[in-house]
């Protein structure tokens, strides 16, 4: 249902925009582009400080950049660092910085604002969902523009870990106000957040580069709801919508005032459970839970047939995927045998608490349904997106919740004795711990299957499927990104045709 309201403020903005010379309006349309997003950025536009990647989709590379920048295809090219080099052991990374590179409140980029910005996200009171990995880092200022990086832990893919959105340098007398006024080195800075409804980013015209930069305003509005999702891209309020719910899309397709971007991910979409609440602390619970969900039905109902079906905790497009789906397959009646042996008899109730995205509540339906049949009662809980940050994900206050997972490398969280799985392996950790101090390729292929493996023998959660996810757009739109390794919306690579 679309709120009144908004009918109302539509109905006045195109009574305005009559009034306006034809050519006004082009001129305006040229540098300036409306986004949409199902979800506004909680709690605030630091991503060093919240786990919603909404936070990222607005601000990385637009007002926070990082040492190195991920690209669409996944590759890893220089942003903040002109260049880098790694040593044989893949223990030591030298970056060299661009020179003159400013801050939005005027302050330079040097080695030491880099170490400052590292050494904040491993301390004892960070709350950077990459805290592990920056704890075990060991920053050092060799001269103003060249930075030493000392690891403890072996990763061929830390370049790319460095262009993500925990890794985005941050200004030290600026850091700690970054939630509510932002201050980066990007093209962008904050102009206006009218909480609840939109947030609207300027050109800075002291970028480096900034005639490269081709937008000088982006609107990003926070439309959940699918119909008026619908209505707001018909209606020409919003020229893009990455990330759109998948339920619209077939309408699009044939109309040529619109481009569709179907694009692939390393997203992970699971059913979460929480590991220490009883009966789910019972391996053989979560493995009836895994076996009653028939995940081809559920990528349809969910993700209207975006998708593909996963057995643990990594997509099928990474490197060193192996394929899990066989050990947890569909298969109700020995899940109905597995909640006997664990001892449950009469009727398990469940609450599945589905955060605000339709791929959450559009699961959520088909799952339950799906889970009636082997004797478990799931009452679907609808929340907004705050209340799972902070009750879910803060808290541990759930037993099963559906979310999906967009961090490529994130299969560390089932290490995190703190996190909201609550999933405890002594198993896992040492496997996980070997895997990270490992050089030898062969032997890290070798681990990182079998890690796939034991989180899908010991049903974690009833891994679902891997995301493709949608952008519908104005056919004129260009620099849109084709895939999507990481959320984010690169408003320096748009244009209008």
């Amino acid at each position: 249902m679309i709120d009144r309201r908004s009918v109302l403020t539509h109905t006045a903005s195109l009574a305005a925009l009559a009034t306006l010379p034809a050519g006004v309006l082009a001129q305006n349309r040229k540098d300036s582009i409306v986004m949409a997003m199902t979800l506004e950025p909680t709690p605030g536009l630091d991503p060093t400080g919240g786990a919603a990647s909404s936070i990222a989709e607005i601000t990385l590379y637009n007002i926070y950049e990082t040492l190195t920048k991920i690209n669409p295809d996944g590759s890893v090219t220089p942003l903040l660092a002109e260049s880098w080099e790694v040593s044989p052991d893949l223990t030591t990374y030298t970056f060299r910085l661009r020179k003159g590179v400013k801050f939005h409140n005027g302050e330079p980029l040097t080695a030491q604002t880099v170490k400052f910005a590292f050494d904040r996200a491993g301390a004892e009171k960070s709350t950077n969902k990459d805290k592990r990995t920056f704890a075990n880092l060991v920053t050092q200022a060799v001269d103003e523009h060249t930075v030493v990086i000392l690891t403890k832990e072996i990763d061929p893919d830390f370049p790319f870990m460095l262009g993500q959105a925990t890794s985005v340098i941050v200004e030290p007398k600026s850091a700690d106000g970054n939630m509510t006024k932002p201050v980066g080195t990007g093209p962008y800075t904050l102009e206006n957040w009218v909480k609840g409804s939109s947030i609207t980013l300027r050109k800075w015209p002291q970028y480096r580069n900034a005639a490269a930069i081709k937008l000088n305003r982006a609107t990003f509005r926070f439309i959940a709801d699918p119909a008026a999702q619908v209505a707001a891209l018909l209606a020409g309020d919003v020229d893009a919508f990455p990330r759109v719910t998948p339920r619209s899309v077939e309408q699009f397709k044939g109309n040529n005032r619109f481009q569709v971007v179907v694009s692939g991910s390393r997203a992970k979409t699971i059913l979460a459970i929480n590991n220490k609440k009883k009966p789910f602390d019972d391996v053989r619970v979560r493995r009836a839970v895994a076996m009653s969900i028939d995940r081809k039905a559920v990528i349809q109902g969910a993700g209207d047939g975006y998708g593909a079906p996963i057995g643990s905790h990594y997509p099928p497009s990474a490197p060193g995927y192996v394929d899990t789906t066989g050990i947890n397959p569909y298969n109700p009646e020995r899940a109905r045998a597995l909640l006997k042996e664990a001892g449950v008899t009469g009727p398990l109730e469940v609450t599945i608490t589905l955060p605000p995205p339709p791929y959450a509540r559009q699961g959520g339906e088909v799952i339950a349904s799906q889970l009636s049949k082997v004797g478990i009662t799931a009452k679907l809980q609808n929340v907004e997106w705050a209340q799972w940050l902070s009750n879910v994900y803060g808290n541990k206050n759930y037993d099963m919740t559906i979310i999906s997972h967009v961090e490529p490398f994130d299969l560390g969280n089932f290490a995190k004795p703190d996190y909201y799985w609550n999933y405890q392996s002594a198993k896992f950790n040492d496997l996980y711990g070997k895997y990270k101090t490992t050089s030898n390729a062969q032997q890290r292929a070798k681990m990182l299957g079998d890690l796939q493996r034991l989180l899908a023998e010991d049903s974690v959660h009833a891994f679902l499927y891997q995301n493709q996810w949608v952008t519908v757009a104005n056919r004129n739109v260009r620099g849109l990104w084709a895939n999507m390794p990481i959320f984010v919306n690169d408003l320096s690579s748009m244009s209008w045709a």
